[in-house]
């Protein structure tokens, strides 16, 4: 639909580095979606307001996109032999590496690397290269 040149990436790509933007200089806060999903689970007084604006944007912005002609990108088709189970399992298990990286991809790798933080860039690339790993093994073998 739009040329060869991947427009709908980059300007993806612009509004996610804006949003985390406009969120850290009028709010303080990281746009970490873990974090911020986190924190509705154990709220705290007085910060649960913006986490839900947050959230419902992301919803909103995504089915505004939608109603315009531009499509939601195409999910991984899962095996019919695949059992619920194992995507249960592999949601616990991204669960776990973000509690143990202390944070997710856009925590880390939007607004980490943003700040130059080496911390995010070594988390970054290790997300990065698991999911690397991840593709090739259930691609490949």
């Amino acid at each position: 639909m739009w040329g060869v040149f991947p427009w709908e990436a980059l300007f993806g790509g612009m509004l996610l580095g804006l949003s985390a933007l406009i969120l850290l200089y009028f709010n303080g806060k990281v746009a970490g979606i873990s974090g911020i999903v986190g924190g509705l689970l154990s709220p705290k007084r007085g910060d649960i307001d913006w986490r839900l604006f947050f959230i419902a944007g992301m919803i909103v912005a995504g089915l505004a996109a939608n109603s315009m002609g531009i499509p939601f990108p195409e999910l991984a088709s899962t095996p019919a032999d695949q059992s619920s189970l194992v995507a249960v399992i592999a949601g616990l298990l991204v669960g776990v590496g973000t509690k143990l990286a202390n944070g997710c991809t856009s925590g880390h790798g939007i607004c980490g690397i943003g700040r130059l933080s080496p911390r995010s860039l070594i988390a970054t690339i290790v997300f990065m290269a698991s999911a690397m790993i991840t593709v090739f093994v259930t691609a490949f073998i």
